[in-house]
C-alpha cells in the first residue's frame, strides 16, 4: 500500500484562489515526503459554506483545477479535494470529491447522505466507484455518509481495504464521530483515514484530530490539535507508522 496523507488545512471562506494556493502547499510537502495518495476535508476549496455553495459550484472539468491535476501528475500522487459540483441532472449543487489521479485522470465522488438542513443548498448524490491505487481498493465518503453504518458496510463488501473519509467534525461532534470511524475499522478489518479541517468552517469550530485507525481498530497516529498539519501514514514491515507533520510555509 502506498504512503497515505490526510491533509488537515484551515481554509478561507469562500476565497478559492486562497485555498488553491494552500493546497498546493500541502501537495509540494505531501510530495517531499513520498505520498501516494492525499485527501483534503469536506468541500476544502471553498470551506463548508452552504449559502455560498450554487455561486461558487464548478463544472466537472473546471480549469480552476488545472493547477492541481498537473501538480498530481508531477508528484504521481493522487489526491483528493473537496467542492461544490454543478451538475445538469441536479437543481442544486452536489458535495463532491474530485480525485485527481496520478496519471492526469479525473474522477469524482459525490455525497450520498446530507445532514439534516444540507438539503436546502445540496443534492443528493449518488457515490462512486472504489479508488485503485497499486491495485489497494479504496472507498470514499463525504461527512455525514460515515454516519450511516450501511455505508462502510457495503464499501467493505465491496473489497475495500481503507475508508477515505472527508470530514468536517466540530468538538462536541469528536468523540462519538472518531468512536464510529473505529468501529468501521475494527468490525470490518479496513483500515480508516479522517481527514478533518484545521480551522473554523460555516461557522463550525472543527476540531481537527485527524486520525488513522489501523485494520484491527487501533489508532496508529493522530494530529494533535488544529491548523494546518499533514497526517502521514505508511505500511512497514511491522505494520503500520505515522507521523504528524506541519507545513514548513511559515505562511501556511
Amino acid at each position: 500500500m502506498p504512503i497515505l496523507a490526510a491533509a488537515q488545512c484551515a481554509v478561507r471562506a469562500g476565497d478559492i484562489d486562497a485555498n488553491l494556493a494552500l493546497h498546493q502547499k500541502f501537495m509540494r510537502r505531501a510530495q517531499a515526503l513520498g505520498v501516494g495518495l492525499l485527501v483534503f476535508p469536506e468541500l476544502s476549496l471553498t470551506g463548508y459554506e452552504p449559502t455560498l455553495a450554487d455561486a461558487l459550484a464548478q463544472d466537472a472539468h473546471c480549469a480552476l483545477l488545472a493547477p492541481l491535476r498537473a501538480l498530481a501528475r508531477q508528484a504521481s500522487m493522487t489526491t483528493v479535494v473537496g467542492l461544490p459540483l454543478r451538475s445538469p441532472d441536479h437543481e442544486k449543487p452536489l458535495i463532491a470529491a474530485f480525485m485527481l489521479h496520478a496519471d492526469g485522470s479525473l474522477g469524482i465522488y459525490t455525497k450520498q447522505h446530507l445532514h439534516p438542513g444540507e438539503d436546502q443548498y445540496f443534492s443528493v448524490g449518488n457515490g462512486g466507484d472504489l479508488l485503485q491505487l497499486y491495485e489497494v481498493p479504496i472507498a470514499l465518503s463525504v461527512c455525514a455518509d460515515f454516519s450511516q453504518p450501511q455505508h462502510a458496510q457495503r464499501a467493505a463488501a465491496r473489497g475495500a481495504q481503507l475508508y477515505a473519509a472527508s470530514v468536517l467534525i466540530g468538538e462536541t461532534g469528536y468523540p462519538h464521530d472518531s468512536a464510529l470511524l473505529q468501529s468501521y475499522a475494527e468490525r470490518h478489518a479496513m483500515a480508516v483515514l479522517m481527514a478533518n479541517h484545521g480551522g473554523p468552517t460555516g461557522g463550525w469550530a472543527a476540531a481537527g484530530r485527524s486520525t488513522f485507525w489501523d485494520e484491527r481498530g487501533r489508532c496508529v497516529a493522530s494530529t494533535p490539535g488544529t491548523g494546518n498539519r499533514l497526517l502521514v501514514v505508511s505500511r512497514q514491515f511491522e505494520g503500520w507508522a505515522g507521523l504528524d507533520a506541519p507545513l514548513i510555509d511559515p505562511d501556511a
